[in-house]
């Protein structure tokens, strides 16, 4: 029997998390990524709730936690470098409502990459230029001028998924802008305390420093923006003069970590932006991820989505096959998630944009209620359904080999 071919789009966490549970469902995959390898480094992310669940029934606890970040919290200062307030992880874990574990992107890419590999076709530095879908499958074109056909297309490339902008249509259409940008680089500056990420705000503008071992830290920068700027999502040059401008005349260690972050070769800056769709189906196409739901770096639950969605979708497929009714199976097991995770953006905490909204937060964080919500613990998340794959026997856990 003929296993049924799928294409992701897509090589970070939620192409190959999906691929690992179709490979067991008995599909035969092959990921696409325009870059030329999978991206090292990066932020980290947290695997939280649902997520951990997914990691655990995917084999890779021990792996993931091997590589876990060591995170205590975070410190909020002022610019002469007076802490105002701080919060622990447990505190932190409270207020989502799950305990987490925090990894480096480009480390859990390389997990999801090493689990898959040997059953999965990747393809680098290639991507798809056009689609034309029928009744029986979909025609593929790609940038490399080679043609394939497939039974389904899987988008997991992104917020600006090009996958999404060939099968549903513009970018503009699905995406809604939340009023801040972002940008991260890992960097090593020694500043605040080991393990904690120390934050200086001034309104409307934050600048974070998080401190690990020689070598080895993060530096991050949000600020608030009415309206979307104008740039191009691969101009780096570009993003970085936007990162300066938004931070000039900001003191505390902002000039020396703005002088590293034009040296750093990892650097990632967008908008704060969710897309947001009636539909994640078009007849063979599905988007998963980002792609489909991102809810932006301030929502801390990229990762959450992009495991939860493949684990969903790929069970989904692996019970109904390649079908509308799977999709549509797959589309009301996700959404509730969705849409919560899509409301809790923590801005307030991260960018005040007033120096009363500043005082309010240190003044809240600093009091004891923020002991009472470290003694909090209840997790809010639901148990996360388990699927049946046909295959899974067929592939032994990773944490046991």
């Amino acid at each position: 029997m003929t296993k049924p071919t799928v294409l992701i789009s897509g090589a970070s966490i939620a192409g190959p998390a999906t691929a690992c549970w179709l490979v067991r469902a008995g599909f035969a995959v092959t990921i696409v990524e325009q870059a030329v390898g999978l991206r090292s480094g990066g932020n980290g992310v947290d695997i939280r709730a649902e997520a951990l669940a997914v990691i655990e029934r995917m084999g890779l606890s021990a792996k993931v936690c091997e590589r876990a970040v060591e995170t205590c919290g975070l410190r909020f200062v002022d610019t002469e470098d007076r802490e105002r307030a701080r919060v622990g992880t447990a505190g932190l874990e409270a207020m989502v409502g799950s305990e987490d574990v925090e990894i480096l992107r480009g480390d859990l890419c390389e997990l999801l990459y090493d689990a898959t590999r040997d059953d999965v076709q990747y393809v680098f530095g290639d991507s798809i230029a056009s689609i034309m879908q029928d009744s029986d499958g979909v025609d593929v074109t790609f940038k490399s001028g080679k043609q394939q056909r497939f039974d389904l297309i899987i988008g997991a490339d992104g917020l600006h998924s090009a996958v999404r902008r060939i099968a549903f249509g513009p970018e503009a259409e699905f995406t809604q802008f939340r009023h801040h940008y972002f940008a991260a680089v890992s960097a090593d500056l020694p500043v605040g305390e080991h393990h904690w990420t120390t934050f200086c705000n001034e309104p409307g503008r934050s600048a974070a420093v998080y401190r690990a071992e020689p070598g080895h830290g993060q530096l991050t920068f949000m600020f608030y923006s009415a309206q979307p700027l104008t740039y191009h999502y691969r101009d780096l040059a570009a993003q970085r003069r936007l990162v300066r401008e938004a931070f000039t005349r900001m003191d505390w260690h902002v000039p020396a970590m703005l002088n590293a972050l034009d040296d750093a070769e990892t650097f990632y800056f967008d908008s704060l932006t969710q897309v947001r769709m009636e539909s994640w189906a078009k007849g063979r196409v599905v988007l998963v991820g980002d792609a489909a739901y991102c809810a932006s770096p301030a929502s801390g639950a990229g990762a959450l989505l992009a495991l939860t969605g493949a684990y969903r979708l790929a069970g989904e497929l692996a019970a109904g096959g390649i079908a509308p009714t799977a999709l549509e199976r797959y589309a009301a097991a996700q959404r509730p998630i969705v849409k919560l995770k899509q409301s809790q953006l923590f801005t307030g905490i991260t960018v005040p944009r007033t120096r009363i909204g500043i005082a309010a937060r240190d003044l809240f964080l600093a009091s004891p209620l923020t002991g009472v919500l470290s003694r909090w613990k209840s997790d809010r998340s639901k148990p996360l359904h388990e699927y049946t794959f046909p295959d899974a026997a067929l592939y032994p856990r990773h944490d046991q080999r």
